[in-house]
This record gives C-alpha cells, structure tokens and sequence, in this order.
C-alpha cells in the first residue's frame, strides 16, 4: 500500500534531523552566546551521555519543558513518591532553567533529572531503552514525532498531560492537522485542561476515545494558615508581591493618589530581593510615607505601609490581603504566579510582562478574576474601582474562588488514570 504525502514526509523528518541539528544548534548557540546565555547541553540531548540502567526498575517518567511546566509538577511529584513508592521517578526538562529548577525542587525526589532527547530518533531510542520507563507523562503541548514513534515501537504508554493548545497556536496547528494527526496516533492519551482544548485536539486527529478533560493542574495548591494580624483594621489593604527595581515607585504613586479618596488605606510591599531591601526603604522615605517592617513586628497600627521583609511569607500574606498586584511584571522579568493570591479569593492586577504565566492569566481574565494592565494610568484605575466600589470587588473575589473550583481536580484524576495504566 502506497504512503500518503505526510507520511512520506514524516519519513524524511526522521531520516534528515540528524543534520538539521547538527547545522542548526551552532547557530542558536551563537545567538545564545551573544545573549550571554549558556549552550545548549547537546551531549545530554543527544543522549551522548553515559546514562543510567534502569532496565531492571520500574520507572515513571514525567516531562515539563520550562520553569512553568516544571513547577505545575510539584504535587504530581510528591504524589506518585506516596502512591508509586516501589517505581523510579525520571524527570526530564527541555530548557536550562527548567534543569535548574527541576534539580532544586526534586533533587531529592526524583532518581534521574535529565535533559529530555532532541527528536533525533537514534537519541530517542537510545533514552527509551535506557530509561524504560513503564508510563511517560508529558506536561502541556509537546509533539515530537521520533520520541513518540520510540515509545510506540517499545509498547510505552504516552500521554499528554495537562494539555492545552493556546488561541495562538491553533489556527497554525489545523493548517497541518493531517501531520498531527499521525503523529498523535502514537499517544496513548490526551488529558486537557479544558473541553476547548478537547476540541481542539480531536479536530487535530487524536482519538476521542482516549482524550478527556482532566483540568489544571497548575491549580492543585494548598492554602497556607494564616495567624497573622497586622491590625489593618476595616480598611482595604493592598498587598505588592515580588516586586523588582522600579516597582515600588509605580505603586507608590499609585497608592499615594489613591489615599487622597480613602485617606486610610493600607499598603504591604514584598521585594522579591531582600538583597533590595535598603533601597526599597529609600523609594519609601523619599515618597513621604511612613512605613513598618515585618521583622520589626511592626503593625498598620502606627504605619500606612509595611514592608515584607521576611522569607517564606508571602503566599500567606496574601490571605489577609484585599487586592494583591503581582511583581515581576512592569519589567521584563515575566511575572511570578498570580494563584498565589487567587486561591485566597484575592482579586488579582499584573502589569504587561505575563510571560512566564501567560497561560494562567488568560484563564483568569477570561474568567474575569485578574487584571493585565498596559501602564500606570490603567493600574491605577483598577485599583481605584477595586478599592472604592465594595459590590464590585467582591464580584471579582467571586470569580477567583470560581476559576479555582472550576480548574481544580487534576491531580486526583491523574492519581487514578496512572493506577489504572500500571494496574
């Protein structure tokens, strides 16, 4: 029987990668350099490396190319280290700063962090047999023909995890869902965070029968007790979380306009450096405005701001908080989690730079809970309707604990298809 023309592309993909990478990565490595960013580990990628024998273990293997991917497999991790304590934990990442962080996470839990193959199929058959994994678990949307057509000629049960396909990336996926679709057929399973992402995976080609909703994954954290009392009184207090250089001016100026219409609103700040400590004080002083330090066991009491500047407390702060801006996001810097203040219930601004939680955020605009703010103008606008209009805050601290629920049950589902597949 003949083979169709995506077939017979898919066979020169296979055959020609070796050399794409190998007159590619010295270009990007170049580029890299120029960034001042480390190469790229190809030894590792190409599986070039001695690897460990795990041909004897049972192995569960879990994937999550970057720094959010990797961080949404935090209670997944210490799941199946509970209810799979007699298999192997292999965690492999696709960028330099999810190795980082995956090693400084689950250095201590997982038996192998590594490096996830480049789709060059030698490397990837090299990995599959060294590893043997019994179930491999792939965060969000990764789509690689040769690991896939490896795992499939080595009976390895494949799934997607926590997938999604953004509004971005579809119109370009459906113009080749004919390639996806064969490439797909060599998953096991595709488990969406959404029926929209249900969708669009089955109109690319995977199996209806095996692709359902298990929502987010991102979602499964824990509320921390709170036994804090900064005796911010009946007044609105809003809480600045990991903020960077030139962050506190832009709140302050805020918070000092918005003062004029609630003379005693409250005002926590949390430098995401303490190392900045210093210099926040100065921002402060130089402001006009008195501040406390939590160190000091200082209260809002005798202070309109207090600065944060202790380690380990801001996901509980946020608790006692009414409006949380989150840092890290009138810079380039990416923003830092915004569900750490949305699971309180906690109405949530960012300013443009989203892209480390782009995905979140999308979520929780769409479900109307946080706020993605192009200048200072618009911030201060969004506080002033959250700070001065009671009913319209607590709408949106409805839509926060909302999105939660609706977004929640992941890991559960999870637990229970992995017992079902290693049965």
């Amino acid at each position: 029987m003949s083979k169709t023309f995506e077939e017979i592309c898919l066979d020169i993909y296979k055959s020609i990668t070796p050399s794409m990478i190998k007159a590619i990565v010295p270009v990007i490595d170049l580029v890299r350099k120029i960034y001042k960013k480390p190469p790229i580990p190809l030894r590792e990628k190409l599986c070039e490396m001695k690897m460990p024998d795990f041909s004897e273990d049972k192995v569960i293997m879990l994937h999550g190319v970057s720094v959010g991917e990797v961080q949404s497999l935090e209670n997944l991790v210490k799941k199946i280290k509970e209810e799979f304590s007699d298999y192997k934990l292999v965690i492999t990442t696709g960028t330099v700063t999810g190795q980082q962080l995956a090693f400084k996470k689950y250095g201590e839990l997982a038996d192998f962090i590594t490096y996830f193959p480049l789709d060059v199929y030698e490397s990837c058959k090299k990995f599959i047999e060294s590893i043997n994994p019994k179930v491999v678990l792939i965060a969000e949307t990764e789509l690689w023909p040769n690991f896939a057509l490896c795992c499939k000629e080595h009976d390895v049960p494949l799934y997607i995890i926590n997938g999604r396909i953004s509004d971005k990336s579809y119109p370009s996926y459906i113009k080749i869902r004919n390639f996806l679709k064969l490439i797909l057929a060599n998953y096991s399973g595709i488990f969406c965070q959404s029926e929209l992402d249900k969708e669009r995976f089955i109109l690319l080609g995977a199996s209806s029968k095996t692709t359902c909703v298990m929502k987010n994954l991102k979602f499964e954290i824990d509320k921390k007790e709170c036994d804090v009392d900064l005796k911010a009184g009946d007044t609105k207090l809003i809480i600045a979380g990991s903020t960077h250089p030139n962050e506190e001016e832009i709140i302050l100026k805020a918070y000092k306009q918005l003062r004029t219409r609630v003379l005693d609103l409250k005002l926590l700040i949390a430098p995401r450096h303490l190392t900045r400590l210093e210099e926040v004080k100065k921002i402060i002083k130089d402001a006009g405005l008195r501040f406390g330090l939590r160190t000091n066991k200082d209260t809002f009491e005798n202070n309109s701001i207090i600065i944060l500047d202790t380690l380990g407390e801001l996901s509980k702060m946020y608790a006692i908080s009414d409006i949380a801006y989150i840092g890290g996001s009138f810079n380039n810097t990416g923003g830092h989690n915004p569900l750490e203040a949305t699971i309180y219930s906690k109405p949530v601004i960012s300013g443009p730079s989203i892209k480390n939680f782009r995905d979140i955020y999308s979520i929780l605009q769409r479900e109307k809970a946080a706020f993605v703010v192009n200048d200072e103008w618009e911030l201060y606008r969004t506080l002033e309707r959250l700070v001065c209009d009671n009913e319209y805050w607590e709408d949106i601290s409805k839509n926060c604990e909302r999105c939660f629920q609706n977004n929640q049950g992941a890991l559960e589902f999870l637990v229970k298809k992995l017992k079902e597949i290693l049965h």
